[in-house]
């Protein structure tokens, strides 16, 4: 029982503050993060010295990686052995370090991630280029402390006569920091401290063009040099790892390959693979008919057969937009520097090293010159003895006893008590006159040695030139090619570069399917025609929306709720002529009330453009086109939409423009752009027409200055007509509008209005999926205050839900028939039926 005098009372705050810092500082310095002299953590550092106690060495057998583990912790290193047992095997990796320090016997795992075999199994010694690590460890070149029960002591640092730190690299997580720093090209690495030798105010860019980057060990590219950079002036960075494939061409199929040879640091390949056969399955990537592992013994080679036509450049970049096989490496240089963590640049990194080169050379040089001294003192002592050589041989047998012997010689003499126990010492064979002349020549040897070491210890130019000298040494022994590659990322291919650009037809039906399809496949036909079916639809669903757009456009796809997604052309599925298509909500993150109203094409985002929205309630809104280059997967909101509306169309403008709304019951209205004011994206807009209770707006086009264009009206039964778009004067935003067409229980109410010229094309589609391609010189120009004429024949329960105005154009011949160029032996359609004169 602790009596109350003996108690001390602390603050909780305080005691949990100052021990959380000193476990936080023992995880840091003694266990996750390495030193920046010689890149070590202190596991590694404490197994390559118990080798070198157990004499383990490389030209010496292999010892059982148990015998070794053992050593490691029951010597330096109390935690558990399969932590130790994981260092070393990572040590012997030649997929893990760029230069293994550890030789292992063995299975020692593989990329494919199998673990290694039991410590009992494996064998190990020091890797040839790990004792340069240890070299003159035995010279007092670096401090010792004691082990953890200091029975024992050990390096606080090893000499390392190479960079280990970039060589290598380092991964760790401490606690509130990290540190990743990738491998480097040895060679690289020593021209770049020799670089710093020669030239002391280099810099990052120049250090650059000897240091070129990472270089993994296993191998593959770095895109681009900017994350390389950005990592060596700052100590952060970001680099994007590339595999390595080749397309290879079956001779007697003719179908292509991607064949994978190299893939990037720490990339698992099983899983890799695993991932790839997973994308296909889910039919995430298409195009890949086959996928096996061809590696062996001799190299990496996964291949990946294609089908027929498919183009390899495409497929490879989804891989790489997909897979691993794009990765990216975040550089932290981050470590121990005069016991604390630093984040480094790479000079920085390389000052250290050279600071501790600098301690190494000149502490050895300090041990080797007391060496010398005391040497070169013992051979003087020998040198005065064999001068009067009889004198000390008779001075010795008149002794009683060895003492006697020593204290008479120093007395006679003035010897120190080592040379006179040296002369004591040595043996008869040395009075011969060619050992005689053998002390003499080593006397002169060591006096000049002792006069270079402390010439070199005076002068920093020679120290430097011995370190470097060593390091050229290490590079001849060591050095290797580059394995990494990189390349500039101006030289990337995208998924644009592999895709012809071409006009695409792109429809979506009701309950959500979409797909597209060349311009090219839909033929013109005469007006009055049945049309052609352009999508199988199930008896339920029908087509709600039709737009024409570049493959290599962006598509910003609004929807009802007021919310936008953004796709590339070409990222919508192709489908023939008479599929559904794809469901919509495999491409976009809809809701399950939530349909696509408009989709608009993009070329590219620009300041000067905006983004026109209305609503079925007659609200209208103008944002700037900018602010919508960022949409998330989720989707963005476009416009905030009141209770019970919804957004029915958007067009995208110059901002000079007049706007035209029209109503389902025959109205509409012109007024000038500019009198909207640009609004934010999440604005709910202003009143562009005032409607009926029973009206709503069913379209929204923006009005040039053209005196050829014309608006083309369309009412669900199949009737429309084209009015001169002089006839819609110029209004006040928020009126009730104007008559631009009659509606009867004949024509039905407006579906659709476009802006034409002559020389346009439109497409009808029902609501059963039928197309009818027409000219608009086909399409009788008559007033506002009209019926409209037929423009296309239905069937009972058929409708017309969607028109789009085409950018193709046809070719005429002499008599001046449309040509068929979209499929041999089709026929001409019929022309409109008797009895559908205009109606007034």
């Amino acid at each position: 029982m602790i009596s109350e005098q003996n108690k001390i009372s602390v603050n909780i705050v305080d005691e949990m503050r100052k021990s959380y810092m000193d476990y936080a500082m023992s995880v840091i310095v003694g266990r996750a993060l390495p030193d920046v002299r010689d890149g070590l953590k202190p596991v590694h550092r404490r197994i390559l010295f118990a080798m070198h106690d157990l004499g383990n060495e490389h030209n010496k057998p292999y010892k059982k990686s148990a015998r070794v583990v053992g050593d490691v912790i029951g010597k330096y290193h109390p935690h558990g052995d399969s932590a130790v047992y994981d260092s070393i095997v990572r040590m012997a990796q030649h997929f893990s370090m760029r230069h293994p320090l550890v030789d292992g016997q063995g299975n020692f795992g593989s990329v494919d991630g199998d673990s290694p075999a039991a410590m009992r199994y494996t064998e190990i010694r020091m890797d040839k280029m790990a004792q340069e690590l240890l070299a003159d460890i035995d010279k007092e070149t670096v401090d010792f402390g004691p082990n953890y029960d200091e029975s024992l002591v050990e390096p606080l640092v090893l000499p390392c006569k190479f960079p280990n730190l970039l060589v290598n690299g380092s991964e760790g997580i401490a606690v509130g920091m990290a540190t990743k720093i990738p491998p480097h090209n040895l060679g690289e690495v020593i021209d770049g401290l020799i670089a710093i030798i020669d030239d002391p105010r280099l810099g990052v860019e120049e250090l650059m063009d000897t240091i070129h980057g990472p270089d993994f060990p296993t191998a593959g590219f770095i895109n681009g040099k900017e994350g390389i950079r950005e990592a060596y002036k700052t100590g952060r960075g970001i680099v994007q790892m590339r595999s390595r494939a080749m397309v290879e061409v079956d001779r007697r199929s003719g179908r292509e390959a991607i064949v994978v040879t190299e893939i990037p640091y720490q990339v698992n390949k099983a899983r890799l693979i695993e991932k790839i056969a997973e994308l296909v399955k889910n039919k995430k990537i298409e195009g890949i008919s086959d996928l096996r592992d061809e590696s062996d013994r001799d190299g990496m080679r996964i291949v990946i057969e294609l089908k027929k036509d498919m183009v390899a450049g495409v497929v490879l970049n989804q891989l790489y937009k997909m897979t691993a096989m794009q990765s990216s490496f975040g550089i932290i240089m981050l470590a121990i520097v005069k016991g604390q963590p630093k984040i480094l640049t790479l000079r920085e990194v390389l000052d250290n090293f050279i600071d501790h080169r600098r301690e190494i050379v000149t502490r050895r040089c300090i041990f080797e010159l007391k060496k010398a001294e005391a040497r070169a003192h013992i051979l003087q002592g020998l040198k005065i003895a064999l001068d009067h050589l009889d004198e000390v041989i008779n001075l010795i047998k008149t002794s009683a006893n060895s003492p006697e012997a020593k204290a008479r010689l120093m007395e006679r003499f003035a010897f120190t008590d080592i040379q006179a126990q040296a002369i004591l010492d040595m043996r008869l064979h040395r009075l011969t006159g060619l050992e005689r002349e053998k002390i003499l020549e080593e006397l002169a040897q060591v006096l000049a040695q002792i006069e270079r070491l402390k010439e070199i210890l005076a002068s920093e130019v020679e120290i430097l030139a011995i370190i470097k000298q060593e390091l050229i040494d290490v590079k001849e022994k060591f050095a290797n090619p580059r394995r990494t590659e990189i390349i500039d990322r101006t030289a990337d291919l995208t998924l644009e570069d592999m895709i012809v650009e071409e006009d695409m037809v792109v429809t979506v039906t009701h309950s959500g399917y979409i797909k597209r399809n060349a311009v090219s496949l839909y033929r013109a036909q005469r007006r009055g025609g049945k049309g052609r079916s352009g999508m199988r639809t199930k008896d339920e669903d029908f087509v709600e929306n039709l737009f024409i757009a570049s493959t290599h456009s962006y598509i910003l796809i609004f929807t009802n709720l007021g919310k936008l997604y953004w796709l590339k052309v070409h990222e919508v599925p192709q489908g023939g002529m008479a599929s559904r298509g794809k469901a919509i909500v495999n491409l976009l993150d809809l809701a399950p009330d939530e349909k696509v109203t408009t989709i608009l094409p993009v070329k590219k985002f620009e300041e000067g453009r905006y983004i026109v929205t209305a609503t079925a309630r007659g609200i209208i809104k103008k944002t700037d086109l900018m602010a919508y280059s960022n949409p998330r997967s989720g989707g963005i909101i476009a416009l905030t939409i009141d209770e019970g509306d919804s957004l029915i169309e958007a067009r995208l403008t110059d901002g000079n423009r007049d706007l035209l709304l029209a109503s389902s019951n025959g109205k509409s209205i012109r007024f000038p752009e500019t009198n909207i004011r640009s609004m934010g994206r999440t604005a709910r807009g202003v009143r562009g027409i005032t409607l009926d209770p029973d009206d709503e707006v069913v379209g929204l086009q923006s009005v040039t200055d053209s005196t050829a264009m014309a608006l083309v009206t369309i009412t669900e039964h199949g009737y429309g007509k084209r009015t001169d778009i002089a006839e819609y004067r110029v209004q006040s935003r928020g009126g009730k509008g104007i008559i631009t067409i009659k509606t009867s229980q004949r024509n039905g109410r407006v579906v659709a209005i476009r802006m034409v010229d002559e020389d346009s094309d439109l497409m009808f589609i029902t609501n059963r999926g039928k197309m009818l391609r027409t000219k608009v010189r086909n399409i009788r120009a008559i007033g506002r205050n009209t019926q409209g004429v037929r423009m296309m024949v239905l069937e009972a329960d058929e409708f017309i839900v969607s028109v789009a105005m085409l950018a193709e154009k046809d070719s005429v011949d002499e008599s001046g028939e449309i040509e068929e160029t979209i499929e041999a032996g089709l026929e001409t359609e019929p022309e409109a039926p008797a009895g559908d004169e205009e109606q007034e």
